[in-house]
């Protein structure tokens, strides 16, 4: 097993961003020990590594453990982008000082987005939770993984595109996918590995480049390319105006008698450019934080 050291600078608070993770229970978080274990596809390879924070808001540092030394520069590098480790934060915070989200901001301060672990999983897991309360889509993704997929080292995998080609709907629906869903996951999964969508391409591409490709496959429509596009490829600049937990939290922030239009939430998010995505974050924790205290 090999350790590694990460200094990382500040603002960064790993404890929200542990909390914001444990929403998922497919995430192996441990807040006592303030670590989580992250299942990883290096070059097609499943790899678990382990991170925990020692150090604070303002001097983050992680110890980084894993067990293939073959993997180890390109796995801490996904990391680096994973927990958004590469860029500081202190740019982004000082946005949002003068802004509406003030108040949210300096609530969660040093919240970063946390990506998905790998492409595939994050489309999947965006088409399951398409038109479903967060509870249920958190309870519908457990039971995808945990039956059609694997676990190593603690750790859960999602099953791999070639695995969910070969399902039956029947399979699906038997834990509770609609038709529909149980159709657009199959999908997904046929397009991959006939070769006609190459997620490790996308990287490359441009935030309309993404829409346009993702949006022609049967069951993705513009939020869940706007999703796959924050969660999967980290992109700074979106603001999913379709999003129900978005328009609820701007509800709440501004006391509206019912959830905004897409003009008004045009209006409220022109001064939060170039960091819409951050914007989009903290306003879900903001509802997030208010369901945990119910």
């Amino acid at each position: 097993m090999w350790t590694e050291k990460l200094q990382v600078q500040g603002p960064y608070n790993f404890d929200l961003v542990l909390e914001r993770l444990s929403l998922d229970p497919l995430q192996v978080v441990d807040f006592t020990n303030r670590t989580v274990k992250v299942p990883l596809y290096i070059e097609k390879e499943p790899i678990v590594l382990q991170v925990q924070a020692i150090g604070n808001i303002e001097e983050p540092s992680f110890i980084i453990k894993g067990h293939s030394e073959v993997y180890k520069s390109k796995a801490i590098e996904r990391l680096k982008k994973v927990f958004h480790w590469h860029q500081p934060l202190e740019g982004v915070s000082r946005h949002f000082r003068e802004s509406d989200l003030r108040e949210i901001f300096e609530e969660h301060r040093g919240t970063a987005i946390v990506l998905d672990f790998d492409y595939y999983s994050c489309l999947v897991k965006c088409i399951i939770h398409q038109q479903l309360n967060l509870s249920f889509a958190h309870t519908l993704t457990e039971r995808f993984v945990k039956t059609f997929g694997y676990q190593m080292e603690g750790a859960w995998f999602y099953p791999t595109p070639e695995t969910t080609a070969q399902l039956q709907i029947e399979q699906l629906r038997a834990i509770q996918f609609s038709g529909r869903k149980a159709e657009y996951v199959i999908g997904l999964s046929e397009q991959i590995i006939q070769g006609h969508l190459n997620l490790d391409i996308m990287e490359k591409l441009s935030d309309q480049e993404v829409m346009d490709t993702l949006i022609k496959i049967r069951g993705i429509g513009r939020w869940t390319a706007e999703n796959f596009l924050l969660f999967g490829l980290g992109r700074p600049n979106l603001f999913p105006k379709a999003d129900i937990g978005i328009q609820n939290a701007l509800k709440i922030l501004y006391g509206l008698p019912q959830k905004p239009t897409q003009e008004e939430m045009e209006s409220y998010s022109v001064k939060w450019a170039p960091y819409l995505s951050y914007a989009s974050l903290y306003l879900w924790r903001s509802i997030e934080k208010r369901s945990e205290k119910k």
